[in-house]
């Protein structure tokens, strides 16, 4: 004996075939409920995302704002720490003018008063370009040639030298912060 079972077919709507009319419209009302709630929902979410797309996007801009502004503060900021850097090394250079001002004033001076002027002015300039950190760069005689911080005038015989190094100091340089103003001019040892 063989078990057929027809399996009942549906229509579109989902509604078994042979529905009555009436069971049709309360099919369709519901569906149109249903897609009534869908479209209310989805309008809901739509408005949240444009909501919170227009707060991000107030977001963005005051964050651009805010790094404009920071930008323009840090470049303020530079200027005057230039201006004021410059200021405070030039401050700091008076009593120096002070001082070589004062030897010239002195008409009757002697030789020995005028050299002791000049040394106690120079530990003067000295002071104020180390507390400005300016420091000379002076390299002893034997030491190793620097390109970086020593610039060669010439190259000479140095017998007992080792080549490369430094014979003699011609000019002192200078640094600030550790970059060179001016580098010191010296000659070096040839090589043998």
């Amino acid at each position: 004996m063989s078990d057929h079972r027809t399996e009942p077919t549906f229509d579109p709507q989902g509604l078994p075939e042979g529905a009555s009319a009436e069971e049709r419209e309360v099919a369709e009302a519901a569906n149109q409920a249903e897609t009534a709630q869908q479209l209310a929902q989805l309008q809901a979410e739509l408005q949240s995302l444009q909501a919170r797309n227009t707060e991000l996007s107030e977001q963005h801009l005051r964050a651009q704002a805010e790094v404009l502004n920071t930008r323009r503060r840090a470049d303020e900021e530079m200027s005057k720490a230039r201006k004021f850097a410059v200021e405070s090394f030039a401050e700091s250079l008076l009593p120096v003018a002070d001082s070589l001002e004062a030897g010239l004033a002195i008409q009757d001076a002697t030789p020995e008063q005028i050299r002791e002027g000049a040394e106690a002015t120079l530990r003067q300039l000295r002071t104020v370009l180390e507390r400005n950190k300016v420091l000379e760069i002076n390299p002893a005689a034997g030491s190793k040639f620097d390109p970086h911080q020593h610039q060669a005038i010439s190259m000479v015989p140095a017998p007992g030298q080792e080549a490369n190094t430094v014979v003699a100091v011609l000019q002192k340089g200078y640094s600030i912060a550790e970059r060179v103003l001016r580098p010191a001019l010296v000659t070096v040892a040839a090589p043998q």
